[in-house]
């Protein structure tokens, strides 16, 4: 066993499959990202199987979570996205039971999972973020229009997948948007619908990986073309120059630790006709199925789906208590 600090963070490398000893996939959930979380989960435990880990799928939907210490698993594997998941609860409960999970703890997860405050800590440490108002009805509506001008972005601040997000070009669709986000989260961020480059950038163990350029014929790149549209585009390399990519790598980087996230993730941008990189978002459980970004980026640096899952399986030493 060898081991790898990054930022304060100490990563060890595991040779072989027994030292994780019998692990729990996380899967499913009761978010409405219930069905990625399944495809995710599933994928990443056919990995971690190939490579001979003893794991075993574990839904918190249909077992209470203290049947990790009753059936004596020894660490999770988390692959449950949205609330209840990705939002540092589970990280927390997991803390409480001393059961050692992979990537964020529960203040970065937090974190990740709300955009707006994603979007306020980045601003404090000199991040590009595109304006945003927060809506709390029809007056903020009318003041977002005028202030930021159409078309706008109204996204819940704590969904993933583009869950609930709209793209509103009229004035008179926007309570409609408000209203289907609120659904979702009472808080409503509005922001400028940005016309440039969708960029993302992975993080595996507190290294960059390549950016990846996003196209999609679709109006965003929304819930379907994410996980199941055969229609979206992939650029690696990215089509950035170099001194360019290697500056949102910075960024990225400067984000995830903004947020005090961990291990791994992704963090998204979209880049105008300026250059700049405007941070979007950050994801502290990415996607991992067939169409997700994280394995598409590791395998450009040569590192294949089972080897990924096994290196973000790693990271749940950081976390062992004494």
């Amino acid at each position: 066993m060898s081991s790898l600090r990054v930022t304060g963070v100490e990563f060890r490398r595991i040779q072989e499959a027994k030292a994780f000893g019998k692990v729990a996939v996380l899967l499913g959930g009761r978010s409405s990202e219930r069905e990625v979380s399944l495809m995710s989960g599933n994928a990443v435990l056919a990995g971690l199987k190939r490579r001979g880990i003893d794991a075993h799928g574990f839904d918190p939907a249909e077992l209470p979570l203290s049947a990790l210490l009753t059936e004596s698993f020894d660490r999770t594997w988390i692959a449950l996205h949205g609330p209840g998941g990705e939002d540092g609860t589970v990280q927390g409960a997991l803390e409480w039971l001393g059961m050692p999970y992979t990537g964020s703890g529960v203040l970065g997860s937090a974190i990740g999972m709300d955009k707006l405050r994603t979007k306020q800590l980045a601003l404090a440490n000199g991040l590009a973020t595109p304006p945003f108002l927060v809506l709390s009805g029809a007056d903020d509506c009318r003041r977002a229009a005028e202030q930021l001008g159409l078309p706008l972005a109204i996204k819940p601040a704590t969904q993933g997948s583009s869950v609930g997000m709209s793209k509103v070009e009229r004035i008179e669709d926007l309570a409609t948007a408000w209203r289907s986000a609120s659904a979702l989260d009472p808080v409503v961020i509005a922001e400028p619908w940005i016309a440039g480059q969708e960029l993302t950038v992975g993080v595996l163990q507190g290294e960059a990986l390549p950016a990846i350029r996003i196209e999609t014929p679709r109006t965003f790149y929304d819930y379907q073309a994410k996980y199941f549209a055969d229609d979206t585009r992939y650029h690696i390399p990215c089509g950035l120059e170099a001194g360019a990519e290697r500056a949102l790598q910075r960024a990225a980087l400067a984000a995830f630790r903004a947020a005090g996230a961990q291990g791994w993730g992704r963090i998204d941008f979209m880049m105008g006709e300026d250059g700049v990189p405007l941070l979007l978002e950050i994801n502290t459980v990415p996607g991992m199925t067939d169409h997700s970004l994280v394995p598409m980026a590791a395998r450009a640096v040569g590192v294949d789906f089972d080897e990924l899952v096994w290196r973000v399986l790693e990271t749940s030493f950081a976390r062992e208590t004494a």
